[in-house]
């Protein structure tokens, strides 16, 4: 039997007059309908939404307005009935009627799942739900497939069909695991922080795309990453997490769900959608499993699709006293000191995330800022702290950081922090301030201690400003932690015998994580600093004055007893805290 004799077969009520046949032709005018106005005045998707929604239309004349609005997180039901009645068509919730399982093998599967419809029996006749009311070459091309059959057609929502569908799939299938992963991250608690300022958006928690964005963070949450990276290829989507400073693979989502994926992030983010062409950066507030999360967005176009990176800032992270950072005792002590010096400058160094702001922001904490003025300069500002002036900087309007440390001047500070050194205004700016009875706390991008000060002579500061205005310069790095649930001795290789004999150290076993599910298998879990500690007495700022190398000016701190960075680092290894594979990882040889 056919699939056709099949759909026949079934009682179907027989009509008594010729009016009550259905005709697609008896619809009314489709074209003249405008979906966005109708939702807009019905107050059932705000109008900035439906604004933006016409404006990604317009960039993708090929998607219909409402695959848009759905993508962008508006309400299923409400677009897909609205859609319904400005056609003229029925709208079903398909779940609650019988599929047509014949009619469904004849069309296919994967037929059915690229044009989003499914063959049901509603009001006693096989209809074809479907979630685009004007797809009239798709009707045509099931009509030809059941034999020229003329089928009614009834619109449902996209999510709808796609469950029925999927039950169809074996559970193999990499598309059901998606789908479960969706209605897993429903149950979450992801919700966006809304300005007090701003309108009550509806966040279109309905949308699979939003509980799928939602899963992501959830689950970026729990394995404690730091960055999210969302990567497009020519064929595949892959998201990575950053992990203790290393990424590791998590993700593969379908490819088509990349541009639905980026549009809900720009929308969290207060994002241009309609632009794809232009880097953007913004700003997400969270509530996650009950907690405040902030999250720092930067998309960059790539030949395959836009590439979207997030920084998850956690408040919790910062709140961490300056005894927990992995300082070796003789280095906080004279770190403490340093930053209870009433005038000078201090700088940390080290490349993007190796902690520098988390060591500047714990310093601060230690001040006494209820007989300080302690003011900040930062792009961006990442994290909020209590009693302290915190200024962010806008390039576009000119509020540069040498323009507002202009300003923090005039406001009587004591302690000022710059989240950069960039150039030679700031560097001058900052320099006077030291020199005029200001302690400055910054940050440059060099790979250790004594490369900071010719860093800053080749920025333009004369050699001698340098020497009288800079009190102490740390550098650091970041090392992951050896696994505290499975931690264990092994003994010293002939290999890393050599190399700890190179360094004047003999140690017969060192500890090390044999691997276990709270280290996700590596024997590494959570991280500490290592650092290398300048402190400018007067002979070497008599040194630096001449304007020496950076060689030269290296090999004279060394001789005069500073730890390097691999020292501090072999310290921390002998002492069982880390690997020496992660000590040649991180550090250089002397």
């Amino acid at each position: 039997m056919t699939a056709h004799d099949a759909a026949s077969s079934r009682p179907e009520p027989q009509p008594t007059i010729t009016r009550d046949l259905w005709s697609p032709n008896a619809l009314g005018d489709r074209d003249a309908f405008d979906l966005g106005a109708s939702l807009a005045n019905s107050g059932l998707v705000s109008r900035e939404l439906v604004e933006s929604a016409r404006r990604v239309h317009i960039q993708t004349p090929s998607k219909p307005l409402h695959a848009v609005l759905l993508d962008m997180g508006a309400d299923e039901h409400a677009v897909m009935a609205t859609l319904a009645s400005g056609t003229g068509l029925d709208y079903t919730d398909p779940s609650s009627a019988d599929v047509d399982q014949e009619t469904l093998g004849t069309l296919g599967i994967e037929f059915c799942k690229s044009r989003s419809l499914i063959p049901i029996y509603f009001g006693g006749r096989l209809c074809i739900a479907t979630s685009d009311a004007l797809d009239i070459r798709t009707l045509d091309e099931v009509r030809a497939a059941l034999g020229g059959r003329i089928v009614q057609q009834v619109i449902a929502t996209p999510s709808a069909i796609c469950r029925l569908l999927d039950d169809a799939v074996p559970e193999t299938t990499d598309e059901l695991d998606v789908q479960q992963l969706l209605e897993d991250a429903a149950e979450g608690d992801v919700e966006v922080v809304q300005e007090e300022d701003d309108d009550e958006v509806d966040d279109g928690s309905a949308s699979p795309v939003v509980r799928y964005v939602n899963h992501v963070i959830q689950t970026a949450v729990r394995e404690g990453a730091s960055d999210i990276h969302v990567e497009p290829s020519e064929s595949a989507v892959k998201i990575r997490f950053r992990i203790d400073g290393v990424l590791y693979e998590m993700m593969n989502p379908p490819r088509r769900m990349l541009a639905s994926m980026t549009s809900r992030i720009k929308i969290m983010a207060s994002l241009d959608i309609a632009e794809r062409r232009l880097p953007q950066d913004g700003r997400i507030r969270l509530q996650v499993f009950g907690r405040p999360l902030d999250l720092r967005v930067s998309t960059a176009p790539t030949p395959h699709g836009e590439k979207t990176v997030m920084r998850l800032l956690d408040n919790r992270s910062i709140q961490v006293p300056l005894e927990d950072l992995g300082f070796h005792e003789d280095t906080l002590a004279a770190w403490r000191d340093e930053i209870a010096k009433p005038h000078g400058i201090l700088l940390v160094t080290g490349p993007t995330g190796s902690g520098k702001t988390t060591t500047l922001y714990a310093s601060m904490q230690e001040l006494d800022t209820q007989q300080l003025n302690v003011s900040t300069v930062e792009d961006p500002v990442e994290y909020q702290l209590r009693g302290i002036t915190q200024m962010q900087t806008h390039e576009r309007i000119g509020l540069t950081f040498a323009s507002s440390l202009r300003t923090l001047l005039r406001q009587d500070p004591d302690v000022i922090m710059i989240g950069e050194i960039r150039d030679h205004e700031t560097a001058t700016i900052a320099i006077q301030a030291a020199l005029t009875g200001h302690l400055v706390l910054s940050t440059l991008h060099t790979n250790d201690a004594p490369s900071s000060v010719t860093r800053l002579i080749n920025i333009g500061i004369e050699p001698f400003l340098v020497a009288g205005a800079v009190n102490g310069i740390l550098a650091q790095r970041l090392m992951r932690r050896v696994c505290s649930t499975c931690a264990a001795p092994k003994p010293v290789s002939r290999e890393a015998a050599a190399i700890l004999d190179r360094h004047g150290m003999s140690i017969d076993t060192l500890t090390e994580g044999t691997g276990c599910d709270a280290c996700r298998q590596t024997g590494l879990s959570g991280r500490l600093g290592i650092h290398e500690m300048l402190l400018l007495d007067d002979p070497l700022r008599d040194r630096i004055a001449g304007n020496p190398s950076v060689n030269e000016l290296r090999s004279h701190c060394c001789a005069a007893g500073m730890t390097t960075l691999r020292e501090d680092a072999l310290r921390k290894m002998a002492a069982g805290k880390t690997t020496l594979s992660e000590v040649l990882r991180v550090t250089t040889d002397d």
